[in-house]
């Protein structure tokens, strides 16, 4: 029994459908926090076996988490001691549990020196996985490319790029990594411990990327830098809490220095092609933007 955490999120669900195709629906299972939410009903419907499992809630792990032989910790939203904790208490139920491997959604960059906090949290979480007794394999994932686009919803319409300094980030698609990760749950054991990073094939800055969408769209981009004080400010009077205003501030500082610049043909072994690019997911991007305006 394979039990995939978070299976309603974003990469959880596209983990499991992934899996689904590498081994049969009775070896998988999920654990969610609502067992009622359409896609965790749609599992369950297709001989998935769902169950109720938050980091929050022990009990609720252990039934969720029954009969496993690998557990898929996927990793909390949350940053800071509380992610860790949630971590912690994930990683002590898949060993209560008897899991013979435990696999986690950590980040390329994961270290307890790095600029960005999400990364210190998957660096003090590998510790835990080292401590635990347990084999491990901790999936190094590269920076999400639905991030940079995120970071570019005001310039698709400015033609602007007002952000901080940055660096190369190998920007990394979802649906490969949860494919990527899916084929690591079939082949259990094929990596012991951090994986390579598990990147695009180009890391890419926002003046890089700036071209990418002037390409795509036909338009003028520009690419202006804004001091960090001043970008954190504008966070905080949108509304965003100062803590997570530094948060994001801290993607920027670790893109500098060169956190997230390696690229890797790690991900590409895996799936057996190229995996997307940025350009992909801005291209796709844009095309939703369009149908839906």
């Amino acid at each position: 029994m394979i039990i995939v955490t978070g299976a309603t999120g974003q990469l959880g669900r596209q983990i499991v459908e992934h899996l689904l195709t590498r081994v049969p629906a009775a070896q998988v299972g999920v654990s969610v926090r609502d067992p009622l939410k359409p896609q965790a009903r749609a599992f369950a419907d297709q001989g998935v076996r769902v169950r109720r499992g938050s980091y929050t809630d022990p009990a609720s792990l252990a039934h969720a988490f029954e009969g496993a032989s690998q557990v898929l910790v996927v990793s909390a939203d949350r940053m800071g001691e509380e992610c860790v904790d949630l971590h912690r208490t994930a990683i002590g139920a898949a060993v209560a549990a008897g899991a013979r491997r435990i696999l986690y959604t950590s980040q390329m960059g994961a270290a307890e020196a790095s600029h960005f906090q999400a990364c210190r949290d998957h660096a003090a979480t590998e510790e835990i996985l080292r401590g635990s007794g347990v084999p491990y394999t901790s999936l190094r994932n590269g920076f999400y490319a639905a991030s940079a686009v995120n970071f570019l919803d005001r310039a698709l319409t400015t033609g602007e790029i007002v952000l901080p300094a940055d660096g190369p980030v190998a920007w990394t698609a979802h649906a490969d990594l949860a494919e990527a990760t899916a084929a690591v749950l079939a082949d259990e054991g094929r990596f012991e411990g951090p994986t390579p990073p598990l990147t695009a094939s180009r890391a890419l800055s926002f003046d890089d990327i700036a071209e990418t969408a002037a390409e795509l769209t036909g338009r003028t981009f520009t690419r202006a830098l804004v001091p960090d004080a001043a970008f954190r400010d504008q966070l905080v009077d949108h509304g965003v809490p100062a803590v997570a205003a530094d948060q994001v501030l801290g993607i920027f500082a670790a893109a500098r220095a060169g956190e997230f610049a390696a690229a890797d043909p790690a991900l590409a072994e895996l799936l057996g092609r190229e995996p997307a690019g940025l350009r992909d997911v801005l291209r796709d991007a844009l095309r939703e933007r369009t149908s839906a305006g």
